[in-house]
């Protein structure tokens, strides 16, 4: 008997490839109109899981197998692992800085030196430097920016504001630094040298950031703020000296020794737990609240909840309480839920082929090289909400659209830079991409809160687009040449 071979799956149709992704806009559209920013707590999962299941009935109606769709799911939630150890490793370093000090000294030097007349540029700067050096937006979020965000509070100066201010630097040196993985990925993609790539990248990058410094120069609110109250205030409650920066420095150090995100931050977080058990015992054995414990014990499990569950601070100051009562793995538990759900839908739309297929009929009327760009940053945008992964919005339109590039005599780096452009920063700015719930998580600012405000994600692609229509560094390919005996 001969085994019968199944038939291979059809390609969907536009009006087929369209149903989940309207699926997922109207219910995600739906979740906000209920629940607001509460969405992302649970509403906007469960508008996710559904939508991939639409997505599962399209694909098994192309001819798609149901093991084949729960693959497709199972290896795109695969590939968001790493984030989710990032996150965990991001919550306990929050934790055990805000008990040991380290944050609150971020805060304490911070109202000291910057003033709120240029606070929102002056971060946008801060971030943009740290980020370049180290190659991680993720990294400085995580960390210069929880810092900074309290800052902002304590100043009375708006979080959203300063989360946009804080994103739009980070991911400036995330799109520019040879030690950036999407920049490495971006370059790889497209076939272009990493340092060729990154030369191209400054020239839409320090433009955008240039604007973005401005705008954010022009939103900063004039007059003295008098946080003397306030400094004295954390002074008293956590006895902040230049000590309270070594967690941070330990972080910088790993980072530019190209030590993996997770172990730098871990590594981070560990070193918070340390400094809080040397420089604050006191402090550190109140919050394990276990008088039955002899102190190395009470120490022990002081430093093991703020990496578990974060720290709380009792004070007595309302404001501090406030700001230092953060952190723990399991305050990133509803953001990872909402990465694995996000990137379960955005295996099976890819492996049904649907962004493919909404991305074909473009491609066959693009007349010039600007539509071309423009087309090909649209495309990222779209899978960037469509899978919820940044590194699927460049590896997906990448390959989509290199032999278009090519077709035109385009230089591989034309296509790495606009991909940085546009799947890179527009990541930051979904709230159901690993991205957006990560910097939102990070900073306790509401993804669509912050948005507006991203000013360097805003405005970089647009400027490629720019580039792109007006023939600027549109570089061409180059012959190889032959080499003689």
């Amino acid at each position: 008997m001969s085994e019968t071979t199944p038939k291979p799956a059809r390609p969907l149709s536009l009006a087929e490839a369209a149903v989940p992704i309207l699926a997922l806009i109207v219910l995600v559209g739906l979740s906000y109109f209920l629940f607001g920013d509460a969405g992302a707590k649970g509403p906007n999962q469960v508008a996710l899981v559904i939508a991939a299941l639409v997505a599962t009935l399209i694909g098994r109606r192309a001819g798609h197998s149901l093991d084949a769709l729960g693959e497709a799911a199972s290896t795109s939630i695969g590939t968001g692992v790493g984030a989710i150890l990032i996150l965990f490793a991001v919550g306990a370093l929050i934790g055990t800085w805000a008990m040991s000090g380290t944050l609150m000294a971020m805060v304490y030097y911070g109202l000291q030196l910057l003033n709120p007349n240029f606070f929102y540029a002056t971060a946008v700067v801060i971030c943009a430097i740290v980020s370049l050096s180290i190659g991680s937006s993720w990294t400085v979020v995580g960390t210069i920016g929880v810092g900074l965000v309290g800052i902002a509070i304590n100043m009375e100066l708006s979080p959203a504001i300063t989360a946009g201010a804080v994103i739009s630097g980070a991911y400036f040196g995330d799109k520019s630094s040879p030690l950036s993985d999407t920049a490495n990925l971006a370059a790889a993609v497209a076939g272009a040298d990493l340092y060729q790539h990154l030369r191209e990248t400054l020239w839409t990058s320090v433009p955008t950031l240039a604007a973005a410094v401005a705008l954010f120069w022009f939103l900063g609110e004039p007059g003295d703020a008098d946080v003397s109250a306030k400094t004295r205030a954390i002074k008293e409650a956590f006895g902040v000296s230049p000590v309270h920066f070594l967690p941070f420095l330990v972080v910088f150090a790993l980072a530019w020794l190209k030590v993996p995100p997770f172990k730098t931050i871990m590594i981070g977080a560990l070193a918070g737990a340390l400094l809080g058990v040397v420089m604050a015992p006191e402090r550190v054995i109140a919050f394990a609240a276990a008088p039955h414990l002899p102190a190395p014990l009470a120490l022990l499990k002081g430093a093991w909840q703020a990496l578990a569950s974060g720290y709380v601070s009792t004070t007595g100051y309302a404001a501090i309480d406030q700001l230092a009562s953060r952190g723990g793995m399991d305050s990133m538990l509803s953001t990872v839920w909402l990465i694995i759900v996000a990137l379960g839908f955005g295996g099976v739309v890819e492996k049904a082929g649907a962004v493919e297929r909404l991305a074909a009929p473009l491609l066959a009327v693009v007349k010039s090289t600007g539509a071309l760009v423009t087309t090909l940053i649209g495309s990222t945008v779209a899978t960037n909400v469509v899978t919820a992964d940044q590194y699927i919005a460049i590896v997906l339109p990448g390959r989509m659209f290199k032999g278009a590039f090519g077709q035109r005599g385009l230089a591989p780096v034309v296509l790495s830079r606009a991909l940085g452009d546009s799947a890179t920063v527009t990541s930051a700015l979904i709230p159901w991409n690993s991205c957006g719930a990560f910097m939102a998580a990070a900073l306790g600012v509401a993804t669509l809160s912050y948005a507006p405000f991203t000013f360097f994600n805003l405005l970089n692609p647009l400027i490629s687009i720019l580039f792109g229509f007006a023939g600027i560094r549109m570089l061409k390919q180059q012959p190889e040449m032959s080499v003689s005996s």
